[in-house]
């Protein structure tokens, strides 16, 4: 049904479709029993556990659809073993001006600007509090810092810290998105020095919670020329040393490199993060540098690209324990969720595996 639909919803504005799409959602989610039963659960084989929480399935939600976390039943009706909610900011935000969001069809992607809009870490916090958690279902909180330049150095970590406090109590596990390319000031806390300070304060309020969740850094692509292993290493040797308990990789691209997308178009566009197919080959490269430097012993998520079973199926050998889906749910629509589980299945077969935590980091 999705494919005889796409051609007429790819023609809405790429900024006012996800309004559409949360709006069906909230429709699927009302109907909570029809939609379970249009998408299947995940085969036990895909199962995977990780930080002492049992995913059903290995296939999330990536962060930046559900931002106010007001879909979260529907996630898990649609056979998602987990996902991620946010970006959240300690102060609402509104984001940028529109038009913010842009389809790439010729090299399936997007191009967002979006500018962190959320409600902010408080009333997201509510909404969770009041959520009923579906059962075996994983939800992880995605905090960033508030889109505003007047909030740098010592006042961004704090307000980071704000965040963290607040949506403690409601997260399985919680990333932090210290690489969003979308902020106002144009800066992240991938500098050595930045993510130090930062995770300085924000796991201190990690270990003062009643119980802790695992938190996770959020990283960016490499470059198409390869890792920089220098800095990666660095970023991961200090996060570490604070007790991070995985990564994330990647978050949206800033350049244009290798796009099939004409480039008076992509001027036109102009900045924004890029997602989607584009970064499936980045993606998988970090995370199998990021699986060797570790030698396995935290898990990874991996998005990026994320769009079929073989994509998937890559990241998971590269070294990802559980990978996440956004743009390939744009193009490929919900039934992407079924297909992917479907095609692990036939590729473990085919590969003599037994589960799919047999294939994690089989490439690395």
């Amino acid at each position: 049904m999705y494919r005889l639909l796409r051609p007429l919803l790819l023609r809405l504005d790429a900024a006012a479709a996800p309004g559409w799409g949360v709006r069906a959602a909230r429709l699927g989610q009302a109907a909570g029993g029809v939609t379970r039963a249009l998408f299947p659960r995940a085969d036990a084989r895909l199962a995977q556990t990780a930080w002492g929480l049992r995913f059903a399935s290995p296939v999330g939600l990536a962060a930046g659809f559900d931002k106010n976390a007001a879909l979260v039943p529907f996630w898990a009706d649609l056979g998602l073993g987990f996902a991620e909610v946010g970006s959240v900011s300690a102060q609402p935000s509104t984001g940028n001006p529109k038009p913010r969001a842009f389809r790439l069809p010729a090299d399936r992607a997007l191009v967002n600007r979006m500018g962190l809009n959320n409600d902010g870490a408080e009333a997201v916090a509510r909404r969770l509090a009041q959520t009923q958690r579906p059962r075996d279902f994983v939800l992880g909180v995605n905090v960033a810092k508030t889109h505003s330049p007047d909030i740098l150095g010592e006042a961004g970590v704090d307000d980071f810290r704000l965040s963290v406090r607040a949506l403690l109590p409601h997260a399985d596990y919680l990333a932090l998105n210290v690489s969003c390319p979308n902020t106002a000031e144009g800066k992240t806390f991938e500098t050595p020095d930045a993510l130090d300070a930062l995770l300085s304060a924000v796991m201190a309020e990690v270990r003062a919670a009643q119980e802790a969740p695992p938190t996770l850094v959020k990283l960016s692509p490499p470059a198409v020329g390869g890792v920089d292993t220098g800095a990666v290493d660095e970023l991961v040797r200090i996060s570490l040393d604070h007790g991070i308990a995985g990564f994330i990789a990647t978050n949206t691209a800033s350049d244009r490199a290798g796009l099939a997308t004409e480039a008076e178009r992509l001027d036109a566009i102009g900045r924004g993060g890029l997602s989607g197919r584009p970064l499936a080959d980045r993606a998988t490269a970090l995370v199998r540098h990021l699986y060797r430097t570790t030698g396995g012993t935290v898990p990874l998520v991996g998005v990026g690209g994320v769009d079929s079973a073989e994509a998937a199926y890559r990241r998971i050998r590269a070294g990802a324990t559980l990978v996440q889906v956004y743009t390939g749910l744009v193009y490929e629509g919900p039934g992407l969720v079924g297909r992917v589980h479907r095609g692990l299945v036939r590729l473990l077969d085919r590969d003599g595996l037994g589960t799919l935590a047999e294939a994690v980091g089989a490439d690395a």
